[in-house]
């Protein structure tokens, strides 16, 4: 996918969520990508996001590094 259309995939997830009461919407912005992006597609979000994140919707970046932090036990 090009570069310029995995930003516009990820905002469009993020203003979904941002239409969507309550206030956990990196949350469902990451189980969203957890579900349905495929992991050459999470890869090449996280490399983005390690680059800054440029263009992304804040959201978006909150829910990439809460997808990257392990679980708690």
């Amino acid at each position: 996918m090009t570069h310029d259309k995995m930003i516009y995939m990820a905002n469009q997830i993020a203003t979904f969520f941002d239409s969507q009461p309550g206030n956990h919407k990196a949350a469902d912005i990451a189980k969203h990508l957890k579900a349905f992006w495929d992991p050459r597609m999470l890869t090449q979000i996280y490399a983005h996001v390690d680059t800054g994140g440029a263009g992304l919707k804040p959201h978006v970046i909150e829910a990439v590094v809460q997808m990257r932090q392990p679980k708690a036990a």
